[in-house]
């Protein structure tokens, strides 16, 4: 094994180690380069044809993952926090929120915490306007009066 195909050994391991500290698929790419890198260096000495088959290799890697991962991010994109889903619907105050305060309200059943431009009292029926973070935004809402 040559100085080259040391080197090229270290940079496939190098590689690899970033990407498992990383976990976001930044240097997977390279790592793939770098190994088919080694392998040619087993077949010639020239460090330029090495370097050129690492770079080729490396971004035809790159040109025809990022597409399909992105695509396969975008169909299952996991929803680590479900406040999102709870814009537009209605709740109930548990712990007045207060003017610049964090409060609590219960929404489709679950409690979240919650702020508001407007002090709320506990029981007043608001709506989900926004998330922040895992904070849901709110505003006080009227029900409609019954007449009897």
């Amino acid at each position: 094994m040559g100085m080259d195909s040391v080197v090229w050994l270290v940079a496939v391991v190098a590689f690899f180690i970033l990407e498992a500290i990383t976990t976001a698929l930044v240097s997977v790419w390279f790592a793939v380069g770098a190994a088919v890198a080694l392998i040619v260096s087993f077949f010639t000495t020239s460090v330029a044809v090495q370097f050129v088959v690492f770079a080729l290799v490396s971004a035809v890697t790159l040109a025809i993952m990022v597409p399909l991962l992105a695509k396969h991010r975008g169909q299952n994109a996991p929803i680590t926090n479900g406040a999102r889903l709870s814009v537009g619907k209605r709740g109930i105050v548990l712990l007045a929120i207060l003017p610049g305060e964090i409060g609590r309200v219960r929404v489709d059943g679950l409690d979240w915490q919650a702020r508001a431009d407007a002090a709320l009292p506990k029981g007043a029926r608001v709506e989900v306007t926004d998330v922040d973070g895992g904070v849901l935004v709110v505003h006080a809402v009227q029900e409609p009066q019954t007449t009897r």
